[in-house]
């Protein structure tokens, strides 16, 4: 069996991420298909993942991709998880991933609509009526209008105003809107996309748009299967070696499942250090080192999020950098290895925290990376979704 360890895979990391000065990219969308996809559950996230790996990146770059030439779209994949890639891989991870997501969150919809009685149904049966006619109605109305906002939407259709009750007698409850929910069952679908945001690149406030008339046809229709395989093949050129393990957690399968595709992409088994790891068969072959780098990377993001088995890169550094959901936060990277995490205090600075010692010289850089980081960031106030230990305790 062949072994290959943790230097080589983090060298790989450097590589194939995009992250070693030599290998970054032109474009918006090459990174996005070199990852599968840039995480964008936290919209910073997107945009500080494409900065950290496009050179002379801006914002407007990744708008430009997103909203203009369309050349990427955001959509629901694995792990019920947004993830901001390339059109043409769009309708791949669809089949894959987010399709057998639909059923469960339909029926669980509707059977939350009948146990708090919105909109006066009382069965699971009526809800489920209730919500195909009100599928009918949004998309029709959406069709008229070409883009709209969920408040736009709930203008036009009745249903979609109907307030949904939550955490009833609890200090968290509360009610959230039918016009988010009808959305996200309908983006689930694959049958409406979410547009520009409202505000600024922080914004999860989303117009939305028919998929057929955002992306020309609709995504690319993948049988289940075939499309399981190329995923998996697709997730072990840009983040293999890896274990069954990692590609069930990043894929969200079931372990059965998960051994089939993987089984099917004619991967080997190789040694990652006493543990049994997978790696195309055509991707033996030794990586040569590259030169050392540094990076910032944000809350969420897709390198970070890309194993559940992190010990190569990350060592004993989870309980602080990761919340107890298992969320990354900001992360500071040397050649490959996580060092420390970083945060933004209010006045803007942007301060990191080490971990371990990564040499006198990479310490420099570290701190060097992040004022570009503070300069290109500007007025910008980056807080994440999801707090970690020490971005808290670095942005009080």
């Amino acid at each position: 069996m062949r072994r290959l360890d943790a230097a080589e895979r983090r060298w790989r990391i450097g590589l194939r991420h995009r992250l070693a000065p030599a290998r970054a990219a032109d474009d918006v969308a090459a990174v996005a298909a070199d990852l599968v996809g840039l995480h964008a559950s936290d919209p910073a996230s997107v945009v500080l993942g494409a900065r950290a790996r496009v050179a002379g990146f801006e914002v407007g770059h990744l708008e430009r991709a997103l909203y203009e030439d369309r050349a990427v779209v955001r959509i629901l994949g694995m792990r019920r998880t947004m993830f901001v890639t390339p059109v043409a891989t769009a309708g791949l991870i669809h089949a894959a991933v987010t399709t057998d997501l639909l059923p469960g969150e339909r029926r669980r919809l509707a059977r939350w609509l009948a146990e708090t009685g919105t909109a006066g149904l009382r069965d699971r049966e009526a809800a489920e009526r209730w919500l195909a006619e009100l599928a009918v109605e949004t998309l029709a109305a959406l069709e008229a209008l070409g883009e709209a906002t969920a408040t736009e939407l709930a203008r036009r259709v009745p249903g979609l105003r109907e307030q949904i009750s939550f955490g009833e007698g609890k200090r968290w409850g509360g009610k959230v809107g039918m016009s988010t929910r009808m959305l996200f069952l309908l983006a689930t679908e694959g049958r409406v996309v979410r547009g520009k945001p409202q505000g600024s690149w922080q914004s999860s406030l989303y117009r939305w748009a028919p998929m057929d008339r955002w992306v020309d046809g609709g995504l690319e229709p993948w049988p289940r299967d075939l499309a399981r395989t190329e995923l998996v093949r697709r997730w072990l050129r840009s983040f293999g070696p890896g274990t069954l393990t990692d590609v069930r957690w990043w894929t969200g399968w079931t372990k059965a499942d998960t051994a089939r595709a993987l089984a099917s992409t004619g991967a080997v088994e190789v040694d990652l250090d006493g543990a049994t790891g997978h790696v195309l068969a055509d991707d033996l072959e030794a990586t040569p080192e590259p030169r050392p780098w540094i990076a910032l990377l944000p809350a969420l993001d897709t390198t970070t999020m890309g194993w559940a088995e992190r010990g190569f890169y990350l060592g004993e550094h989870a309980p602080h950098l990761f919340d107890r959901n298992g969320n990354a936060g900001p992360t500071v990277w040397v050649a490959g290895r996580v060092v420390g995490g970083w945060g933004q205090r209010s006045s803007g600075e942007v301060v990191v925290r080490l971990l371990e010692d990564p040499g006198r010289e990479a310490a420099a850089a570290v701190e060097a990376e992040a004022a570009r980081l503070q300069a290109w960031l500007g007025a910008v106030r980056i807080i994440p979704r999801f707090r970690t230990p020490v971005e808290v305790e670095l942005g009080a």
